[in-house]
């Protein structure tokens, strides 16, 4: 016989760190929800896995970390979990703007650091209950924006490193493993003069003023010179 009671709303908590997950887990069971937390420990799980038993929960909500340890990059979770109608609260330790951009660009609903107080993610939760917008949306239009631009630039910078010679990408390695002009000429069995003409193609090809620059910005995209 029905008791006329509405079933609490289910939520899904995908994140590696236990105490984290755990603390969140028992204020929102305090609030009403139905909470469930995904095993990640197993040594067999995968981003695959992880999504599928997501999927079987049926959640209204999902709080997702990116960083999900040895099973991987929690944002490849967010487009699948989004297009099956699950409000996605991406909850990362990552503050980097054009990350969390990302995110919102994918589809999650929102983004929160986890040094953000508790009762913002409770607040955040109740906000999706009541079908409310779970972002201001100037912020969500300005992150999004950010994130796209972030993509534009990685894209630049892959065109010019392609621009690099095979030499050129060997030299740009080696700068990016800390060795000197003198280690790299040496390893070369080159003349200094030799690797400095390198690296001033280099940083014109790129586009950059120092090594650097140039150093910094093959990391970002991470990049990485021919092996062998």
């Amino acid at each position: 016989m029905s008791t006329g009671r509405p079933r609490p709303m289910r939520i899904t908590i995908i994140d590696d760190h236990a105490l984290f997950a755990e603390s969140v887990s028992l204020t929102l069971e305090a609030e009403g929800y139905a909470v469930r937390r995904i095993d990640l420990t197993d040594e067999h799980t995968t981003l695959a896995t992880v999504l599928a038993t997501a999927l079987r929960s049926a959640p209204r909500v999902i709080l997702l970390d990116l960083d999900l340890g040895r099973v991987g990059d929690g944002m490849r979770l967010i487009t699948p979990l989004a297009a099956a109608g699950i409000a996605v609260v991406v909850v990362t330790g990552s503050g980097e703007s054009a990350r969390r951009g990302e995110c919102l660009r994918r589809g999650a609903k929102a983004v929160l650091v986890k040094t953000c107080p508790l009762h913002e993610v409770v607040a955040t939760v109740r906000r999706a209950r009541d079908g409310l917008p779970l972002m201001n949306a100037q912020e969500r239009g300005s992150l999004i924006e950010l994130a796209l631009h972030d993509r534009d630039e990685v894209r630049d910078i892959r065109t010019r490193l392609d621009r690099l010679t095979r030499r050129e990408m060997e030299v740009l390695g080696a700068l990016m493993r800390g060795a000197p002009v003198r280690e790299i000429a040496r390893d070369s069995v080159v003349s200094e003069a030799t690797v400095r003409t390198q690296v001033k193609s280099i940083l014109a090809k790129m586009e950059m003023s120092s090594q650097l620059a140039a150093v910094g910005a093959a990391y970002k995209v991470g990049w990485h010179p021919p092996q062998g």
